[in-house]
């Protein structure tokens, strides 16, 4: 085992870290004028680029292949060294961009406020500034009544589509 002193060199990886800023202007170019969004983008200290793009019909994977290659074609591997992956978000992943509500609008949701409450019912009514959730509340032993709950976003500490089995 060789001693790390002050005195012995250690030799490092150099990698040119990646600007998310940059990744996401490549990719907000490229999908300007389509159906299609970005949902995030995660860069690793180890140049491991993780892009998820999504639309409302659910993105393709030809789309995901055209996101790859433009943003292949827009950076340099000889001066940056990198990994990517592109991706839709997963069926049960929360909700990060407001793209994603419009998409699953008419769906059932699962809401978790800002002081940890738990909400489901159906998605309606999504604005740029909030939305509407159709809630079933029992009333009076086993009736149910629907009942309209409304949401800012800053309001929800997280949302996602709750997967049913038919």
């Amino acid at each position: 085992m060789t001693p790390r002193g002050p005195e012995s060199p250690i030799l490092l990886s150099v990698y040119k870290m990646i600007e998310k800023n940059k990744i996401e202007e490549i990719i907000k170019q490229f999908i300007k004028g389509t159906e299609l969004f970005l949902v995030s983008v995660r860069i690793s200290s180890a140049n491991r680029i993780t892009v998820l793009a999504d639309k409302k019909g659910g993105i393709t994977i030809d789309e995901c292949v055209s996101i790859h290659r433009n943003i292949e074609n827009n950076l340099d591997r000889d001066n940056e060294d990198f990994e990517l992956q592109v991706s839709s978000p997963g069926l049960d992943s929360p909700f990060l961009v407001v793209e994603q509500y419009y998409k699953n609008e008419g769906k059932k949701i699962e809401v978790t406020d800002n002081e940890g409450a738990r909400h489901y019912g159906v998605l309606k009514n999504v604005t740029p500034g909030g939305f509407e959730l159709d809630t079933e509340v029992k009333v009076k032993g086993k009736s149910r009544e629907l009942k309209e709950v409304s949401f800012n976003y800053d309001q929800v500490k997280s949302a996602r589509v709750v997967l049913t089995i038919k």
